[in-house]
């Protein structure tokens, strides 16, 4: 009787595969037993304290919301009033085979709005983008994107 080197070299693969699975389901068991009774046996103020040390800042919900109202509160006492607020008036000349596109890229130039890709999105959502006609259109900074929209796009 002749044996086939194929399937012996199975048989070897599938002996190894057993031993190794054996040795590592084995172990794991072991490690995380000790790992799981290592966690319950330190304390809140031990982690606190753990953390600190690390350069962590640790602090109740209550203290990070108190945190938060605070830096709130700093920051609308730093921003200027409304009265010296710039405006931006901008005339936009359309003519034939212009696009959303080239409106929005004009407009964020002139600083009337902030993203093109957006008001290009929001034209389309509206379905006016076939409404765009040449012509010269005067925006500003102060008109809210439905007032531009429909202004430009009649």
């Amino acid at each position: 009787m002749r044996l086939n080197p194929m399937a012996s070299f199975a048989a070897g693969i599938l002996l190894a595969a057993s031993i190794s699975s054996a040795a590592y389901f084995s172990t794991k068991s072991e490690a995380s037993t000790q790992e799981s009774s290592k966690k319950s046996s330190i304390t809140i103020e031990e982690m606190k304290t753990e953390l600190e040390s690390s350069g962590y800042i640790v602090q109740t919900t209550e203290e990070f919301d108190q945190f938060i109202e605070n830096v709130k509160a700093s920051k609308q006492k730093e921003q200027p009033k409304e009265a010296g607020k710039t405006v931006y008036r901008v005339v936009i000349n359309v003519t034939d085979g212009m696009t959303s596109i080239d409106v929005g890229n004009m407009l964020v130039k002139g600083k009337i709005i902030e993203d093109a890709f957006k008001f290009t999105k929001e034209v389309e959502k509206r379905k006016v983008e076939n409404r765009l006609r040449p012509g010269s259109y005067e925006v500003d900074s102060e008109m809210s994107q439905d007032e531009i929209i429909n202004t430009i796009f009649k």
